[in-house]
């Protein structure tokens, strides 16, 4: 970790917080979810280094140690992928295999269609292809204590989080993520009502990790965090049939809790979604969660390596 070097990238008026390490001729650039940040990256980017590409991982504006967008309420998931453009042309750098996870693989998907230049090809984690708009996610399958639902509401995340310190609303969200189950809250609950105290961190996560992750939270807060993904995911993105045409891997654990979305297990399995994606491979990790990327990291890298090792650029 020590050999990660750090620093500040100015990217249309925003410092971006950038964490690199390696010196290889490729690039590899990783895109974050939430509740992560840069440093969930961080068995990927030295196992990609050792593997002789350069890696890099940032936070996302609004995100950790990155700057704060004018206008936080009107971000959208484009907003992001115009980021990862620009952030590689401040960079110098005209191409990388891009990996995206949760809100991030939403992201990754999105800037080989809208630059398509730009991507040699894309490994996603436990979110498949997905155009924002009303659509995306369909919650009026689910109850209306579906946690998506319940931060879409202006207000209602933030008095929710506002009982906890940082590190107790990440601590609770990372349990709840780690589960099978969608978390869905009764009536007369919050979401970070459904955290039992007594539960304990999951083995491969560490009150270290913990630190750093609350460390990050503490400095940015949760206000873009919400607005990007949660309350854009209904908004149009203007792109009309989508296409990713680069060589594209989706990695899932089983154990994911948004296989349980509505219809998203069928989706990836029955092949749909290549509709979209259509040079798409799927490997399917048995035990893995939503995190399956720091739960099997060993597993998770031989199965990145081994697909950049077979691109081109």
């Amino acid at each position: 970790m020590e050999n990660i070097k750090h620093s500040h990238v100015e990217v249309k008026g925003l410092k971006l917080h950038v964490a690199e390490i390696g010196t290889g001729e490729k690039t590899v650039l990783f895109l974050h979810g939430f509740p992560e940040i840069w440093y969930t990256w961080r068995y990927q980017l030295i196992a990609v280094a050792n593997a002789g590409y350069r890696a890099i991982a940032y936070d996302s504006r609004g995100y950790g140690l990155s700057d704060h967008p004018a206008e936080p309420e009107k971000a959208t998931s484009l907003d992001l992928v115009h980021e990862v453009k620009d952030l590689l042309d401040s960079l110098g750098i005209s191409k990388v295999f891009l990996i995206g996870k949760d809100s991030g693989a939403i992201v990754a998907n999105l800037v080989p269609v809208v630059y398509p230049e730009t991507v040699a090809s894309l490994i996603t984690l436990g979110i498949p292809f997905m155009n924002p708009g009303p659509s995306a996610i369909q919650n009026d399958l689910l109850p209306k204590g579906f946690y998506i639902t319940r931060w879409q509401e202006p207000g209602r995340a933030e008095a929710d989080f506002g009982r906890f310190d940082v590190k107790s609303v990440i601590r609770n969200i990372y349990i709840l993520f780690s589960k099978s189950e969608v978390p869905v809250a009764n009536d007369d609950q919050e979401i970070m009502d459904l955290f039992n105290p007594s539960t304990p961190l999951p083995p491969w996560f560490s009150e270290e990790d913990l630190t750093v992750y609350a460390s990050l939270y503490e400095k940015s807060g949760f206000r873009f965090a919400l607005q990007v993904p949660y309350r854009s995911l209904t908004v149009e993105s203007g792109l009309i049939d989508p296409k990713v045409n680069v060589p594209a891997l989706l990695i899932m654990g089983e154990e994911d809790y948004c296989f349980k979305f509505p219809g998203m297990e069928d989706y990836i399995r029955s092949g749909v979604v290549k509709n979209f994606v259509p040079n798409l491979e799927t490997i399917y990790i048995p035990e893995g969660s939503h995190f399956v990327h720091e739960q099997f990291p060993e597993k998770v890298n031989k199965l990145i390596i081994e697909f950049l090792d077979k691109q081109t650029i």
